[in-house]
């Protein structure tokens, strides 16, 4: 078993920052400045956006890249204007923000399972897959491949990605559901830990034989994705039109918060991903909030998620969140 340790993250914080607060076309007093935290999953994307957004409508948006776990948590403190989760509160935890929560889906994607090893093209079961983060399956041999050491990555922070992929994991096979679960974090059986998706690229990068789960425009270089078994019984590689498919089987229901952890079709690991903004006391940030977002959810921002890896909001997921949208400030 590999003994669990953190290795530093290749963080978006600081990029993200000065991009987005950099260079308006418009003037200082004309100026939204916005502060949010979160979800390392939509951060390239949200990037691309928040770029358009200064040079082009106005509106600053520093964006720390945190992890779903901590961008909660400032937000239930109150000290970002909005915050983004892979994971949407739940009905009880939503009801304990004071000052009422609306989450809005922004865009979805797949979670891809990476790994570092060269001529090797794996293609795994259900089985296999939860068998190597159990630390059952240690050698590439044992899945047709060179004899080379599997190496598990890990997220080491809370993360709506790990609660993702352990809730598809967990779909998978009942001993997982019954042994590490599901959550933000969890008690891994095997690996060494690593901060935000950047991390988890970061690490996987580093590490010949290294296998870890992160968004799929993070696999890049050295990185390849598998392909995996879906609850169909067919295989589908993390691209956008396999996730897409796995997608349009997700019921969001009334709250905008549904999932589907094993899809019958399509890339079987995938998940929307949330803007929580606070239905009031937003003073004079709302302005900015709902330019920022309005944005975020047009034709045209929308239509940019494909090029980074992202899938679109169906045309029905998108008018519900303009609508969730709407309703902040009244």
């Amino acid at each position: 078993m590999l003994r669990a340790r953190t290795l530093a993250p290749l963080s978006l914080v600081g990029l993200m920052a000065l991009t987005a607060c950099g260079g308006s076309k418009q003037g200082a007093g004309s100026t939204a400045s916005l502060q949010g935290a979160g979800a390392t999953f939509p951060a390239p994307l949200y990037l691309r956006w928040f770029q358009d957004l200064a040079s082009s409508e106005g509106v600053r948006v520093n964006y720390q890249s945190v992890g779903s776990g901590a961008g909660i948590r400032q937000f239930n403190a109150g000290t970002v204007d909005f915050a983004a989760s892979d994971k949407p509160l739940d009905a009880e935890e939503a009801a304990a923000v004071s000052r009422g929560a609306v989450q809005i889906p922004m865009t979805a994607g797949a979670i891809a399972v990476a790994y570092n090893l060269p001529g090797c093209s794996l293609k795994l079961t259900q089985p296999q897959l939860v068998s190597i983060f159990e630390g059952k399956t240690t050698n590439y041999k044992e899945l047709g491949c060179a004899d080379q050491a599997i190496k598990v990555v890990f997220r080491s922070d809370g993360s709506g990605t790990t609660y993702n992929f352990t809730k598809s994991l967990a779909a998978f096979s009942p001993a997982w559901e019954k042994g590490p679960g599901s959550g933000k974090s969890v008690n891994w059986p095997t690996g060494i830990g690593a901060k935000g998706n950047e991390g988890m690229a970061a690490s996987l990068q580093q590490v010949k034989g290294a296998i870890g789960y992160v968004e799929t425009s993070y696999v890049q270089g050295a990185l390849q994705a598998a392909a995996l078994q879906n609850g169909g019984g067919t295989y589908a590689k993390p691209t956008t039109e396999e996730a897409a498919k796995a997608l349009a089987s997700i019921d969001l229901g009334p709250e905008l918060t549904g999932s589907n952890p094993n899809p019958k079709a399509g890339y079987p690991i995938v998940t929307f991903t949330w803007v929580l903004l606070y239905k009031s006391g937003n003073g004079d940030k709302l302005s900015g909030l709902q330019k920022a977002f309005s944005y975020a959810l047009s034709d045209a921002a929308q239509a940019s998620a494909p090029t980074l890896g992202y899938v679109s909001l169906p045309a029905n997921v998108l008018e519900k969140a303009r609508a969730a949208l709407a309703s902040i400030g009244k």
